[in-house]
């Protein structure tokens, strides 16, 4: 049995620690096929980013919606009758299809400081632009201190 530790990722993915708890329990109860396969990235301070390989995939086959604090990315094969531009081309006959493009749906829950800020395709490769926005009441303040008695704050103005 293959076990996954998860610590290292946890300690230098803010935002991310309950994602990949998540996906832990997901891919041991939900015999998940692990396809297709992600990276999740650290870029800054802020910024970071889902790379999933997608071959195979067009950006119109594929879906990337947030939805309470859910990132959702689907891919959906358009079938031979539906596709663009029908042409008298006879469609492929595949000796070995070792491409697997089969319909997908992955879930990334994200902190609530976490927002999704664009989607790139390319070379295969779906790129997901996240970036960490700490509202103002949420960010450390520094308080001073006054060292010639305490001074009382009207709790009515606050």
């Amino acid at each position: 049995m293959r076990v996954f530790d998860a610590n290292p990722l946890m300690r230098s993915a803010v935002g991310f620690d309950n994602l990949v708890r998540m996906l832990d329990n997901v891919s041991r109860f939900n015999g998940d096929s692990g396809y297709p396969p992600y990276d999740i990235e650290k870029l800054g301070d802020d910024n970071y980013r889902v790379t999933m390989a997608v071959a195979g995939f067009t950006d119109d086959e594929l879906d990337v919606t947030v939805k309470d604090d859910v990132l959702l990315i689907s891919g959906r094969a358009a079938k031979a009758e539906e596709a663009e531009g029908e042409t008298e081309t006879p469609q492929p006959v595949y000796l070995h299809r070792g491409i697997a493009k089969r319909a997908f749906e992955r879930r990334f829950h994200l902190a609530d400081t976490i927002k999704v800020t664009g989607a790139a395709l390319e070379n295969g490769l779906l790129h997901v632009s996240l970036v960490r926005e700490i509202p103002e009441e949420r960010k450390p303040r520094q308080i001073q201190i006054n060292g010639q008695g305490a001074k009382v704050i009207d709790q009515k103005a606050a």
